[in-house]
């Protein structure tokens, strides 16, 4: 039974240098193999977005005109919008206070209608203002209209208009157009 025990004992030897063998070769293959990975994942991962990159710039190069004329597009509708360069080419002087606020309604909406396509260019913040900039352009013209004294010309109407226009401090056309300036400086 002794020698038995020893047999035992001599072949769990051999079997534990055996397993340390095994282990000699495979822990190195293993943290070659684990190396191996990591590398070749960067590299695909590198790979990958250097072909993203490319893909954007070489979109960015198609889409940069677009946006500009979209930003330049919108700009010029802010500043078409507002009352003193609506009320240019009027001759105020055939036309009555109810006359003028139906031409500024419908120059602004039909401004605003040509350009819509543009917000697709634009972030939906910028986008946000220039369309709270007609609607308060819009509800101002209004307002004017009705504190208007009956029997008002419409240069009255006018002048009225244009001096509460710049007299309110920013108004929503310039708040505008400031943020399209600004975002437009991040695509330049």
């Amino acid at each position: 039974m002794y020698a038995k025990k020893t047999v035992t004992l001599h072949d769990n030897l051999d079997n534990f240098v055996i397993m340390v063998e095994i282990l000699r070769y495979c822990i190195p293959a293993l943290c070659v193999l684990l190396a191996t990975w990591f590398v070749m994942h960067k590299f695909y991962k590198n790979e990958e977005e250097k072909r993203l990159w490319e893909l954007k710039r070489l979109s960015q190069k198609e889409i940069s005109p677009i946006r500009v004329r979209a930003y330049e597009r919108l700009s010029l509708l802010l500043e078409r919008t507002t009352p003193e360069h609506m009320l240019i080419d009027l001759n105020l002087a055939e036309m009555t206070p109810l006359q003028v606020q139906a031409h500024l309604m419908h120059t602004i909406r039909q401004e605003y209608d040509h350009n819509l396509s543009q917000q697709i260019y634009v972030s939906d913040e910028v986008w946000g203002l220039i369309d709270n900039a007609k609607q308060q352009t819009v509800a101002f013209v209004n307002s004017i209209a009705q504190q208007m004294p009956v029997g008002s010309s419409a240069l009255d109407y006018a002048k009225t208009l244009i001096t509460a226009y710049r007299t309110n401090g920013d108004t929503p056309n310039d708040i505008a157009l400031q943020a399209l300036k600004n975002e437009a400086k991040t695509l330049l």
